[in-house]
């Protein structure tokens, strides 16, 4: 890591939305081009950089700045630099040159303590001296509260966010209460307001910190997917990311929901602790999921007159329940589809679709994800989108109070008269409350998923609360139909779930079992049945097979995995250009995932010939591309997601993406895969249990192969612990 100080000479390129800059530094050495991101830079500054060198094929040898300090000028020459570097209206190299030769070293010290004197100076009048004093102010100010605020470890770009939005109050702001940062500030967590409190002394046991840190535990509960926590939880959560023993949470508790961040709600002598958002959000849903339930006045008798001629002529033969989903999907404004896989629930969806287009009903259909979308599509012969799609997605739905997320809403809602989604199991509850804030009453919704499947990413439990509420009709689909029942996927699936053993003899064509012990030779299995076996078997792509794992860490991790699947299935070559970020590398042709929502990511789909044909906003958690262009001249990798959408990410954003060749079962969900391979060996007992493992072997279309061991396997199916969320929407729903 290099050290270089310098002033800069001359800024030659910069972006003003991610604050990429190209600038010419000077220094003793000479003149010497720097590249890096800079969110507050003047020509004229004076800089501290640390970076490294690197060769540049067209532009030579450049320092990448990794970091850097804002320094005041010191010498004769940097001052003048400075001044006369236009960074101080109208005052020029000329002028900037006569008030150094006047005043020396004393040059700040005249125009911030005896202005006036500036107009000594010729070519100076009075009132422009006193602009010149104003604005060189204004710049020593925000500097000083740079170089203040990098003291504390604040990044530059932190620092900027934080002079825009306190000023000369960001002292006072620090050193009472940093933990007003992680309100105030976006990119400010509980965790870096607690290093900055830390360095500027604030005690371990401060009021502020101990409030602040209850409720960081609340939203941290909220990303682990519950909607409250009880009051006990809560007090030791808070006390163990702390590191204190909290005497009276109630105190802190009341604070907040005094300051509207909390409500407190006592049931059946629990105390429950809710961030206000997800309190309100949840008594929402509850309300507009009531208000959806209507009865439709057509008679039962001219239902089945009618739904009997759309089978006749569809040629479909529905079961009992199946029939019965249907008639329940006319009579009632909301409906609730679920079953397993192989049980007819698409069969289901098309006759319903048939129905309501008979009766001259519009119809929309969507899915949390692409991939679950364009299957919907291919099933059902009618376009299906994703859930952001329909909904029109504007800016970021998931900061707190932004009712904009999305163009369609309460004021502009969508237009249809029955609207489906599948995949209902995916859905959180803010992303449910964003859908049904754009479904006026009147409309049919009907909601389709597998209540077995792993709940949402996202907070809450959406169709489960739904279903436990009992306050809506729900059809369950058990029958296993012919064609499904030839698949031995399907049959160990629906056994998994009943908690039946699984016979594992590999005399299946599509379900088999490699017992194996060591980690090394399960990978040394797998890659062969990826690179050699499976691709033939099932006629796809080495990159269409997907190796899922249940866990993260470990020599069968995904962070493991990738990097050894990596290596062989896309190993470096001088054709293939790369770019390493952190401990990862991603090269032309990777498979990867993007790992959180982005909101701001734009994508377009181009002809061959680069003509721009459709184009739009987001890429969500758990979409999955390939990397197809690095380009190390404009800090671009381009990755193309389904439906050719390609993404350009600036090297900053690459944290938002990891390698997809092997995946976490959670991130699976919604997807299907013409082949699946799982590594299976001994794991902790609250994660290896029957709901993993199910919906893990439901992702395969044609192939499952699970290699590891087969006691694990059969201890999964046996273990029906899973982690509980904290969820309320069935009491809420009963309420109404």
């Amino acid at each position: 890591m290099e050290v270089v100080t310098g002033y800069v000479e001359h800024i030659v390129f910069r972006n003003e939305e991610n604050g990429y800059t190209v600038f010419n530094l000077e220094n003793k050495e000479g003149e010497l081009t720097c590249v890096g991101n800079f969110n507050f830079i003047n020509e004229g500054e004076m800089l501290e950089l640390h970076g490294d060198f690197v060769n540049h094929n067209v532009y030579g040898s450049q320092l990448r700045v990794s970091s850097h300090e804002l320094k005041e000028p010191e010498d004769l020459v940097s001052i003048e630099r400075y001044l006369g570097s236009g960074a101080v209206k109208g005052l020029g190299a000329a002028l900037a040159g006569r008030i150094v030769r006047k005043f020396k070293k004393d040059t700040f010290r005249i125009i911030e303590e005896e202005p006036e004197r500036l107009a000594e100076v010729k070519g100076i009048s009075e009132r422009k001296a006193r602009e010149i004093a104003e604005q060189v102010e204004e710049k020593r100010d925000m500097r000083q509260a740079m170089i203040y605020l990098q003291k504390y470890g604040i990044s530059t770009t932190l620092a900027v966010k934080i002079y825009k939005y306190y000023g000369a109050k960001l002292y006072k702001v620090l050193e009472e209460n940093p933990y007003q940062l992680a309100d105030n500030i976006e990119g400010v967590g509980f965790k870096t307001a607690d290093e900055i409190a830390a360095r500027a002394g604030i005690h371990m046991d401060s009021d502020f910190r101990i409030q602040s840190g209850i409720f960081y535990a609340l939203q941290q509960a909220v990303g682990e997917g519950h909607i409250y926590l009880p009051g006990p939880v809560l007090k030791a959560r808070a006390g163990h990311l702390l590191g204190v023993e909290i005497q009276d949470t109630g105190k802190y508790i009341m604070d907040l929901c005094i300051e509207k961040k909390t409500v407190q709600k006592e049931v059946g002598g629990e105390i429950r602790v809710y961030p206000s958002h997800y309190y309100y959000m949840e008594l929402n849903t509850a309300r507009m999921l009531h208000d959806l339930n209507i009865d439709c006045s057509m008679p039962e008798d001219m239902m089945e007159k009618r739904l009997h001629q759309v089978e006749k002529k569809e040629q479909i033969g529905l079961d009992p329940m199946q029939h019965r989903a249907v008639i329940e999907s006319i009579k009632h404004g909301l409906l609730v589809l679920t079953g397993g896989p192989g049980t007819g629930k698409t069969t289901t969806i098309n006759t319903m679709i048939q129905f309501f287009e008979s009766e001259g009903m519009s119809i929309l259909l969507a899915a949390p994800t692409g991939r679950a979308a364009k299957r919907m599509t291919e099933t059902t012969g009618y376009e299906a989108q994703t859930i952001h799609r329909l909904l029109e997605v504007n800016g970021n739905p998931e900061e707190e109070g932004n009712v904009n997320g999305f163009m369609r809403n309460r004021q502009n809602p969508l237009e249809t008269d029955v609207l489906i989604i599948d995949e209902m199991s995916m859905v959180d509850l803010p992303l449910m409350h964003a859908l049904l804030s754009a479904v006026v009453e009147g409309t049919r919704l009907i909601l389709v998923g597998d209540m077995n499947q792993l709940p949402s990413v996202g907070p809450g439990s959406v169709l489960k609360d739904i279903i436990a509420s009992g306050s809506f009709p729900v059809v369950t689909l058990t029958k296993i139909f012919r064609q499904a029942g030839e698949s031995d996927i399907v049959v160990n699936a629906h056994k998994i779930n009943a908690g039946e053993p699984v016979l594992l003899d590999n005399k299946s064509r599509d379900f088999f079992f490699l017992k194996r012990r060591d980690p090394n030779v399960i990978i040394s299995v797998m890659l062969t049945l990826i690179q050699k076996k499976l691709p033939k078997y099932v006629d796809a792509a080495p990159y269409e097979i997907q190796v899922m794992t249940p866990t993260r860490k470990g020599l069968l991790g995904v962070e493991h995995l990738n990097i050894i699947l990596q290596r062989y299935l896309n190993p470096p070559g001088p054709e293939k250009a790369e770019k390493e970020n952190g401990q990862r590398i991603f090269r032309v042709g990777d498979k990867v995932m993007q790992i959180k929502n982005n909101y701001q990511l734009e994508w377009e789909i181009s002809t061959k010939y680069g003509l721009t044909v459709d184009k739009g906003m987001g890429i969500f958690n758990g979409d999955m591309g390939i990397v197809t262009d690095i380009n190390t001249y404009e800090d671009l990798v381009v990755v193309e997601y389904d439906e050719h959408r390609k993404v350009k990410y600036p090297f900053e954003l690459l944290e938002e993406l990891e390698l997809a060749y092997a995946i976490t079962v959670h991130k699976s969900q919604g997807s299907e895969y013409p082949a699946v391979i799982i590594p299976l060996l001994q794991g902790p007992r609250m994660l290896y249990n029957r709901n993993l493992l199910y919906t893990a072997v439901t992702r395969a279309k044609q192939c499952l192969t699970i290699v590891g061991s087969d006691t694990t396997f059969q201890e999964m199916i046996q273990n029906k612990n899973e982690q509980n969320r904290y969820t309320s929407l069935a009491e809420r729903i009963q309420e109404f």
